[in-house]
């Protein structure tokens, strides 16, 4: 038991380390898991290597390198420019049309991705009477019901990690979840700032054909999660700069460019991975989002050989890496018995509705100050123990911890709060900031109890 122990502090030690020095948590995962499998668990180094996701490399490669293709060839600015340019002046719709547009840029491999929209969303907000609160956390649940996606990060880690440890879970069904459960937060928001008064009002200007030549996103995908403050400087230098063409102009409206070739092809094919998803979904079969992603990335680069070559460079690698060390330490912690340490530990708690609040309260907590992704891959095998109990079914746990995690994002800690945050003027940032940090650390607790009452109760009857 000692040698367990030791093993889960250096685990927790190596998290906290990694954070508080801003350094790559997966190198030093993958370090530490090489150190604890040899020294204290007495395994061979094979067999810690073959501890590593190879299955969850594939998902992360083939989606980020079908959607980086999708953004390098101007497929997503033109989806964009579509939208919004759709819109009119209906002040009402511009929340929900943010929430979807960052909801389908963060389903499209990273979600961090759909902090894109935040230095047009906020300055729109700004202009057409919108509480910015009201925005921010449309774009918030955007990403975050977004993440969830079977082609994004949140989703192919968390329903990834699961299925490696044992238990099934839905992507769909996670991805429904999260879309479910974010609809009903950005309902709140409207509730609590003035988004039903929209109604009485309209919009000062139009949001038309004349902007939408200029609307094309310039700002490359965003990092990995622990560059958080070149993200937020960047997307803040956006904000003060690069937004003047929003404006109205008296210029006669524009035509809006069509979709070139290249362009109707991507289309087709994001098209085709949605309905190929699915398709074997529906007949049971449990579809290779990875490879498949490969399959229509190969189609593309074929049509558009430069963009495919540029495409590669934009692979997340990082995450590949830290999800990797993560889950390969864990695969350790399994072979030495410290995660059913942990699971009996929680089973004393005495009820497993408690242990199961307790892990999603963990996950919540943690993940408004650290990586939501790494959060995900280090808690989701500690859900064995309370699913081999035969008390929970593990695909409720699994989900509701997943959204858990992710719907605190929006705290001023995290990347996706200080993004907002950064993207208000700078009168307006304090009273963000404020509100900010009451919801997030709000869904800390409200999360974990309407998850678990709504997803993990009702199975235990």
């Amino acid at each position: 038991m000692t040698s367990q122990i030791i093993a889960l502090i250096i685990f927790v030690g190596i998290f906290t380390l990694a954070t508080l020095r801003k350094v790559h948590l997966g190198v030093i995962m993958f370090a530490g898991a090489a150190g604890v499998g040899i020294w204290l668990a007495d395994m061979e180094m094979k067999q810690v290597v073959a501890g590593f996701p190879i299955s969850i490399l594939v998902l992360l490669v083939g989606v980020t390198y079908f959607f980086a293709i999708a953004q390098a060839n101007g497929t997503v600015d033109k989806i964009i420019e579509s939208a919004i340019a759709r819109v009119g002046d209906n002040a009402f719709v511009l929340p929900l049309v943010f929430f979807a547009l960052t909801a389908g840029i963060s389903a499209m491999g990273s979600p961090l991705a759909g902090l894109v929209m935040t230095p047009i969303g906020m300055p729109l907000a700004k202009k057409y009477g919108i509480d910015r609160m009201l925005m921010g956390l449309a774009i918030g649940c955007g990403l975050s019901a977004g993440g969830f996606a079977p082609t994004s990060l949140f989703g192919i880690v968390t329903y990834g990690t699961a299925h490696s440890v044992g238990i099934p879970l839905n992507p769909l069904l996670l991805f429904a979840v999260a879309l479910g459960a974010n609809i009903v937060l950005l309902a709140a928001a409207y509730v609590m700032f003035g988004g039903f008064k929209l109604l009485k009002t309209r919009a000062p200007g139009e949001i038309g054909p004349a902007i939408a030549p200029n609307l094309a996103i310039k700002a490359p995908l965003p990092a990995h999660p622990f560059e958080r403050e070149g993200i937020a400087k960047r997307s803040a230098q956006i904000a003060r700069g690069g937004l003047k063409t929003l404006e109205r102009t008296e210029t006669p409206a524009a035509v809006r460019p069509r979709m070139n070739p290249t362009q109707l092809i991507t289309v087709l094919c994001m098209a085709g991975l949605v309905a190929s998803v699915i398709a074997l979904a529906l007949f049971g079969l449990d579809p290779d989002i990875g490879v498949l992603c490969f399959a229509f990335a190969a189609v593309m680069t074929l049509v558009d050989p430069k963009t495919g070559k540029t495409a590669v460079a934009k692979i997340d690698w990082s995450t590949v890496l830290m999800v990797g060390g993560i889950i390969t330490f864990v695969g350790v912690l399994q072979k030495m018995g410290a995660v059913e340490l942990l699971g009996d530990a929680a089973s004393q708690i005495g009820s497993p509705l408690i242990a199961a609040l307790v892990i999603c309260l963990i996950g919540g907590l943690v993940s408004a100050f650290a990586s939501t992704t790494g959060m995900l891959a280090a808690l989701v095998p500690l859900a064995i123990p309370l699913v081999a109990s035969g008390d929970i079914a593990g695909w409720a746990l699994i989900a509701a911890l997943g959204v858990c995690s992710s719907i605190v994002d929006v705290s001023p800690f995290s990347t996706v709060g200080a993004t907002l945050v950064a993207t208000v003027d700078e009168e307006e940032r304090p009273r963000i900031n404020q509100l900010l940090t009451r919801w997030g650390m709000s869904m800390v607790v409200i999360g974990p109890l309407g998850l678990v009452g709504a997803l993990v109760l009702p199975t235990m009857f």
